[in-house]
């Protein structure tokens, strides 16, 4: 992968993409997959998608990053499934969302249905970007030599199924072991070989750390942590707990982004993460969702968290790595 202003996924097409102003820019959001009754949108989730596209057009965006639970409660059925249209299509369709590409990543509920279905639908659609169950972007900062990595992981995979709403709880462990290694060899080999990369983010469905309602993934602390810290990542971005949150450990940010169609107040793990690595959180049960906007440039990678409103709640800048 070379070049400036677009990307290969691991096995997918090259992606022109637009800069804005001398950043690459993206929009973050996670947990927004509708439900499967009539009408097959919350209206969190029309709220948050017209945000979204509000925040693209004002801000930039050069694309959106899907972090799981696409499609509640059991993902899709097949890559006909209405449910694309319905959730999906139909309803993020502000002016400055229609030209973005996405770029997805199943959750637990997508893997409640048929996941490879949610890969294939990237052949029906230009804007949805799914080639493989982990893969890896890279990103030019325009003006520089300089460029960004951005890992996208399947945690379900790595960790196992749980569940949101009280059935199911935490993830049981992988379904296969085999896969399971064998992401976690592939993502040892990216990082390693993004030891040049200005900006590493990682991103997956289930938290790291985490202080709501389903609160840190022990497996991902486990196998995920040391690696981020080890290989001075900027930041891992999740959905699952549905509000928005940012923690801060051991050099390494953590952006929660799972308000795209249900907003919960639960800190019940408040407890469970380092003393101090809460930095942000915002679940009113009230709010009309949000998301959170990223921009990369030669000085900085920038998260800004958006209520569906268009409020700003939280922003903060996080240092290039230490090259």
């Amino acid at each position: 992968t070379g070049g400036t202003g677009g990307s290969w996924g691991a096995l997918g097409a090259w992606v022109p993409i637009l800069h804005w102003g001398g950043a690459v820019q993206f929009l973050a959001v996670g947990d927004w997959g509708g439900v499967p009754d009539p009408p097959f949108a919350t209206p969190r989730e029309v709220a948050t998608a017209a945000a979204m596209g509000r925040a693209a057009t004002d801000l930039g965006a050069d694309f959106v990053l899907a972090l799981g639970d696409n499609f509640y409660y059991k993902g899709v059925r097949d890559e006909w499934d209405p449910r694309f249209q319905e959730t999906f299509e139909r309803v993020f369709t502000a002016p400055g969302l229609r030209e973005l590409p996405w770029f997805v990543l199943a959750g637990n509920h997508d893997h409640a249905g048929n996941v490879t279905a949610q890969l294939a639908y990237s052949r029906h659609s230009p804007r949805w970007h799914f080639p493989h169950y982990y893969y890896s972007l890279r990103l030019s900062l325009p003006g520089t030599n300089a460029s960004a990595r951005l890992l996208v992981l399947d945690t379900v995979l790595l960790c196992g199924g749980g569940d949101d709403f009280g059935a199911g709880g935490a993830p049981r462990g992988p379904q296969d072991a085999e896969a399971a290694a064998a992401q976690l060899a592939w993502l040892r080999g990216r990082l390693a070989a993004a030891r040049h990369d200005r900006y590493v983010l990682v991103a997956g469905h289930y938290p790291v750390w985490s202080v709501a309602e389903h609160g840190p993934t022990a497996c991902l602390v486990q196998l995920l942590r040391p690696l981020l810290r080890r290989h001075r990542v900027t930041a891992y971005l999740c959905g699952h707990d549905h509000n928005l949150q940012f923690l801060e450990e051991g050099g390494v940010g953590y952006v929660v982004s799972g308000a795209g169609n249900f907003v919960e107040e639960s800190q019940q793990h408040g407890g469970a993460v380092p003393p101090g690595a809460l930095r942000f959180f915002f679940g009113a049960p009230a709010s009309p969702g949000g998301f959170a906007h990223l921009r990369l440039d030669a000085h900085a990678a920038t998260v800004t968290f958006l209520e569906a409103t268009g409020r700003v709640l939280y922003r903060v800048a996080l240092p290039p790595r230490d090259l």
